[in-house]
């Protein structure tokens, strides 16, 4: 299976590039961030304080979780309900950075990510894909940009959690920090269209010997 690994921080246009390169190439497109809101909604939905982490993984250890491809694209169902539109609820946006801390939660999602993978060739983007998920790959990609492009990029999304704030909790957590790959390849998107960041990825993967394009 090849697995290519597309990190980094908030609004740093990892989520487009990863639908879109998925796409292109045919693969299945794993979104590792919605997963993390999905169980922080039923976090909250479960009355649970996502502050308290053990309380947090006593609650994860015994949810129904499902996790699956519909169209090439991850879902996830928890209790037998799959989230949508809950996932960019305010609340969601304030507490799932720390309940994405909690490493219960992480290594249950981690287990889940890696199943996925095993269905066939996958883009798997997130904040620690090439240093913990999957850091055996040599297919490894960092996106970032300016924090003030960031922060419009976000608002324009119609979210209104800070950048700066996410970094910082991304970034200091103990558990998978939201770190660069020592092999990944880093590319600052601040001036770029999607479609010039897709392509400066797919110029590398053609690169190493992997096509260069087969859906577009």
């Amino acid at each position: 299976m090849t697995i290519i690994a597309i990190d980094g921080p908030a609004a740093s246009g990892k989520s487009s590039v990863a639908r879109g390169l998925a796409e292109r190439l045919g693969f299945n497109y794993i979104n590792t961030g919605a997963t993390y809101r999905a169980l922080t909604w039923h976090v909250l939905r479960s009355g649970v304080n996502p502050e308290i982490a053990t309380a947090v993984a006593a609650l994860i250890a015994n949810a129904d979780i499902r996790t699956g491809f519909e169209n090439r694209h991850s879902f996830i169902e928890v209790g037998g309900i799959r989230p949508f539109e809950q996932l960019r609820e305010e609340a969601v946006n304030r507490a799932v950075s720390a309940v994405s801390c909690v490493p219960a939660v992480r290594d249950r999602l981690v287990a889940e990510f890696r199943a996925l993978a095993t269905l066939g060739d996958c883009i798997v983007e997130g904040r620690d894909i090439g240093s913990v998920v999957f850091p055996d790959t040599p297919y490894k990609f960092y996106l970032d940009a300016n924090p003030e492009v960031r922060q419009s990029r976000r608002n324009a999304q119609g979210q209104r959690d800070e950048v700066a704030a996410r970094d910082r909790i991304d970034s200091s957590r103990h558990t998978a920090p939201l770190t660069i790959a020592r092999d990944a390849m880093v590319i600052d998107t601040s001036d770029l269209d999607l479609d010039e960041v897709i392509g400066a990825v797919q110029h590398s993967l053609a690169a190493r010997g992997l096509p260069a394009c087969e859906n577009a």
